[in-house]
């Protein structure tokens, strides 16, 4: 990735994929760039932590004057932008936990405009950056099924799912790649505010056919450089799983 200049949203601990994703990128040679929505004392303290000290830049995704504000802001630290990963999702409380039936109106609209709608907005507004094309990534969870708890969040990933190909149908001819990486579970800030959360950790660390870490984020790091370098040059629209292989197997049978 020498060469490669960043943008990396989502970073609130070192726990935060994509503090995995910002620390393995320089690793690899890249230049990278943070975001942080309002805990920016807290996100400024862990980018002192990557192997190079990152710059930040404050932004919700879900407010038009930041995003306008994003180019010029993104210029002062680097002249343009070859990647970009959207690590950014939300949903209020009674959006989750098996609430679904009962959740209004309100929280649905929330949970979708953060974590759906903000990749398209966050694409748009990282376009001037990206004249000489590149690659835009995101993260998502398994959205071909209905989770336990998980509830409006999946079907905002189902959303952010049918995005991803939208925008890469919309943006391959700027010579702009778009694609997903599936994650397996991760104990990151964001997996602690979903009530029941130990369900899939259990499901995953006794099923996933390669096993599975609750607390390396390596592999997703990994997936997410390869799709932001030059490796994938014709792969858009894709949605890439990295979970140990478990979307790949069944539930196990039970004998009666």
């Amino acid at each position: 990735m020498d060469g490669k200049r960043l943008l990396i949203t989502g970073v609130i601990t070192e726990q935060s994929l994509g503090f995995g994703v910002a620390k393995y990128a320089q690793e690899q040679g890249a230049e990278v760039v943070l975001t942080g929505f309002g805990r920016m004392s807290l996100v400024e303290r862990i980018a002192k932590k990557l192997p190079t000290p990152a710059p930040v830049i404050e932004l919700d995704a879900t407010d038009p004057e930041q995003l306008a504000g994003l180019e010029a802001k993104v210029r002062e630290h680097v002249d343009g932008i070859d990647g970009v990963l959207h690590a950014i999702a939300y949903a209020p409380p009674s959006a989750l936990g098996g609430n679904f039936l009962n959740t209004p109106w309100e929280d649905v609209a929330t949970a979708l405009q953060v974590s759906t709608f903000s990749y398209k907005a966050l694409a748009m507004a990282c376009l001037p950056l990206m004249g000489n094309g590149g690659s835009i990534v995101g993260l998502t969870f398994d959205a071909s099924q209905a989770w336990p708890v998980y509830d409006w969040m999946g079907v905002a990933k189902a959303g952010l799912e049918s995005a991803n190909r939208y925008l890469a149908r919309d943006l391959g001819p700027k010579g702009i790649r778009v694609n997903l990486v599936s994650a397996g579970p991760q104990r990151t800030m964001a997996a602690k505010s979903i009530p029941g959360f130990e369900a899939f950790e259990e499901a995953w660390t006794t099923r996933a056919p390669l096993g599975w870490s609750l607390t390396d984020s390596e592999p997703v790091a990994k997936a997410c450089a390869a799709l932001l370098s030059d490796l994938f040059p014709a792969t858009s629209g894709e949605i890439l799983h990295v979970d140990g292989g478990f979307h790949a197997v069944g539930v196990e049978r039970t004998e009666k």
